[in-house]
């Protein structure tokens, strides 16, 4: 299962996909994405519940962890036509949950005991950046390299990473 902030580090899930699709490289894994999909319009309860089950059917977890993943709040209740703030209940009678999508799938892996890889859109694993659920959890990798004054995706350490 792969998540990330799609509005900010779409070229980092891109280079994932990358190197799996493109037979030149060995990085093989199966996006659980292409299993289930809840429409955008969807309630977040039915997103969140979309998601569960594509973590059900993963053995791995990874998070792309950019500038801006522990800022994102999409997925709370809160933020769906369907809450009653008033209440502080859903008019449509689910469970309120309040995480972010990123939260949510970061704490039900940590519970299931997936296998964990944290990837860095950077060329430092800053965890003051990552979701607090699995900031000590699992294998955290840079993305980016420096080399010779240039940036470039580092495959090889994304590569040790789904290796090790």
């Amino acid at each position: 299962m792969l998540a990330a902030d799609w509005d900010h580090d779409k070229d980092a899930v891109d280079a994932l996909h990358y190197w799996n699709d493109n037979s030149k490289y060995g990085l093989s894994f199966s996006d659980a994405h292409d299993l289930k999909q809840a429409r955008d319009t969807s309630l977040n309860c039915s997103i969140k519940k979309s998601l569960a089950d594509r973590l059900d059917a993963s053995k791995t977890f990874v998070l792309i962890v950019g500038d801006h993943t522990n800022e994102l709040k999409a997925g709370g209740c809160q933020y769906c036509s369907s809450y009653n703030g008033y209440w502080g209940s859903c008019a449509r009678g689910h469970i309120v949950d309040t995480r972010s999508y990123i939260d949510f799938e970061c704490e039900k892996a940590v519970r299931d005991g997936l296998k964990i890889i944290v990837l860095y859109k950077s060329t430092i694993v800053n965890r003051s950046k990552c979701p607090e659920a699995v900031r000590r959890k699992g294998i955290h990798v840079p993305m980016i390299k420096l080399q010779s004054g240039q940036l470039y995706w580092d495959y090889q350490s994304v590569k040790n990473a789904f290796d090790s």
